[in-house]
């Protein structure tokens, strides 16, 4: 991922520094397991780990360069970290490595690598969750109009739009944590998974160490179904970002102004046009959701790979495990601040709300003459019919409001007071179940 869509912290979880400390660790946690075992001398496994840690500390550049010059010659990157090692650890380097396979290394890396970059996306998922809490309680009771395919509704409540989010944020992070429990897995069983040159016993210590569990049948790879779960749940997580920023977007077009992103001073929404104050903040969301989305395809055409493991998904991985985090680290908390920070005008909620002459009452109107004593039908007919004349005449001098037209007809008014209709057609009606909802998604 570019560095403008990119969040230190995680962008170093991606690191070639990051990727080689862990190698080390796997294969220094490996040969302490082997030690205890009797496999390999104790001395040799504690010469090991300080020699090898001296290094990792004292990483540099040279290093970097050092390991990309063997690798130019071996062109193989784990032989080539290898071979830098052993130049560090010296003669007990000869027990790195025993009887493990590459993949032992990059799978069980990777594994690690995606439980550090999901625990940070966890945390931005919960700053997430606190924003839309915050604007959920804060608007409660504003009430707004519903739309459905786009047209008004019926009226509901900002703050019931900002619990919906919220629920449904609250469902990808318990997704997010489902893929961390299944991608946080290890395998050290040699060259097609049968522990031909390794005792299991190796594989758990290093599990337990790296707080993996163990991959239950690993022929020379985990299995990528695993990885393909875990990128469909950053690309559902990625789609609910894209879905409240597009209810950003229309509510801030020029015709609602219902909501918008904060605009900060000294900032230009166009180059052309000075009035401009557009939702850049909730388009760009809406592009970076399409990249983690993009993910998916390739993440479920890794599953498939040829007997025992090809290296097909290999550098699939290694572009999109780091894109697909990073971008949706960045997502995350943009979306964060951007919800943190909107600005919310309950005046036009009320203004658009009544701006097609009390016609998204008809539901309302529909049930009091049912109840009045109209069959289901002849109460369709006529509601529909004055909201259909209210609708087409707006704004015109003829134009009468709903209630108005309502209470012209004779056939209305025999069955039902104008108190009756006044009483349908509040628009607070239609939140009398919002507490009963905010304690299912907040709870009591």
């Amino acid at each position: 991922m570019v560095p403008r869509y990119s969040r230190p912290a995680m962008t170093a979880i991606w690191s070639a520094e990051n990727r080689y400390r862990i190698w080390f660790e796997i294969e220094a946690l490996a040969c302490e397991a082997m030690a205890n075992l009797g496999t390999i001398p104790r001395e040799s496994a504690q010469n090991i780990r300080r020699r090898g840690d001296e290094a990792m500390a004292a990483f540099s550049d040279a290093d970097l360069a050092r390991i990309d010059e063997i690798e130019a010659e071996t062109r193989h990157d784990v032989i080539a970290f290898l071979t830098w090692l052993a130049e560090k650890i010296g003669d007990d380097s000869r027990f790195v490595h025993l009887g493990m396979t590459s993949s032992d290394v990059l799978d069980t890396c990777l594994s690690v690598q995606l439980v550090q970059a999901t625990d940070l996306l966890l945390k931005d998922m919960d700053v997430v969750l606190a924003a839309l809490k915050k604007q959920a309680f804060a608007h409660k009771n504003t009430v707004t109009i519903g739309r459905s395919h786009g047209i008004h509704a019926e009226p509901t409540s900002f703050g019931l739009k900002m619990a919906g989010h919220y629920a449904e944020f609250a469902r990808n992070r318990k997704r997010l944590e489902t893929a961390r429990s299944e991608i946080a897995v290890c395998a050290i069983s040699g060259a097609v998974g049968t522990f031909a040159h390794l005792d299991p016993k190796v594989e758990a210590y290093v599990a337990e160490k790296l707080g993996l569990s163990c991959e239950d049948v690993s022929t020379q790879i985990i299995p990528r179904d695993r990885h393909a779960a875990y990128f469909c749940a950053l690309a559902v997580t990625a789609s609910a970002i894209e879905r409240l920023a597009t209810e950003v977007r229309h509510l801030q077009r020029s015709e609602l102004r219902e909501a918008e992103e904060f605009f900060h001073p000294g900032q230009k929404g166009s180059s052309a046009m000075p009035h401009k104050r557009n939702p850049v903040l909730s388009e760009n969301l809406t592009g970076l959701a399409r990249l983690v989305r993009s993910a998916i395809v390739p993440a479920l055409e890794n599953v498939t790979l040829w007997h025992e493991r090809d290296i097909s998904h290999s550098s699939v991985e290694r572009n999109l495990a780091p894109d697909a985090t990073i971008g949706l680290d960045f997502a995350l908390m943009r979306l964060a601040d951007m919800m943190d920070k909107l600005l919310i005008y309950p005046e036009r909620m009320e203004a658009n709300l009544n701006a097609l002459g009390g016609v998204v009452h008809s539901g309302e109107v529909l049930l009091a003459l049912a109840k009045a004593g109209f069959s289901r039908e002849d109460a369709y007919r006529l509601v529909q019919k004055h909201a259909m004349a209210t609708w087409t005449l707006l704004g015109k001098p003829e134009g009468r409001s709903f209630r108005e037209n309502l209470l012209s007809d004779p056939e209305v008014t025999q069955h039902i007071t104008p108190s009756a209709l006044d009483a349908a057609m509040r628009s607070e009606n239609h939140l009398v179940a919002v507490d009963d909802i905010f304690k299912k998604v907040f709870g009591a």
